[in-house]
């Protein structure tokens, strides 16, 4: 395309492109979040966690809120094993699913981890509960 053919297609999109309006103007209802979350201490399989909610499908309806989503996790628990055995860490990373509900800003979660199968037991779930705080 030559230089006039581009000008004619710039002069031609102009008008329409001034008529197009593709967002509305509500800026004041508008509030941005820092984050939208919570943070989760409980309980679930003698040990603690810490999670802080995860992607969720939600059920809202002020003040109250009910998520069943996916809870990345910090687990703390201590491995009881033989004298001179290895063992794992006592803070490890883990992934949990579970259902939360949260009324203004408390929140209370059920989740379920999965222990792996391991050499002195086996693979299985472990039910928890958890209290936090809702952003």
């Amino acid at each position: 395309m030559t230089l006039s053919k581009y000008l004619i297609v710039l002069i031609t999109m102009l008008p329409i492109a001034q008529n197009v309006n593709a967002q509305n103007d509500n800026s004041a209802k508008i509030k941005p979040a820092l984050w939208d979350g919570m943070i989760i201490a409980g309980y679930a399989d003698k040990g603690a966690f810490v999670n802080f909610g995860g992607p969720c499908i939600k059920y809202a309806k002020k003040p109250c809120v009910i998520a069943l989503g996916m809870l990345p996790s910090l687990r703390i628990k201590e491995d009881k094993v033989a004298e001179g055995a290895k063992k794992n860490s006592t803070l490890t990373p883990s992934l949990g699913a579970g259902i939360c509900f949260a009324y203004k800003h408390l929140a209370l979660q059920v989740p379920v981890y999965y222990n792996a199968k391991t050499t002195s037991s086996d693979g299985r779930w472990a039910v928890g509960i958890g209290a936090g705080y809702k952003f």
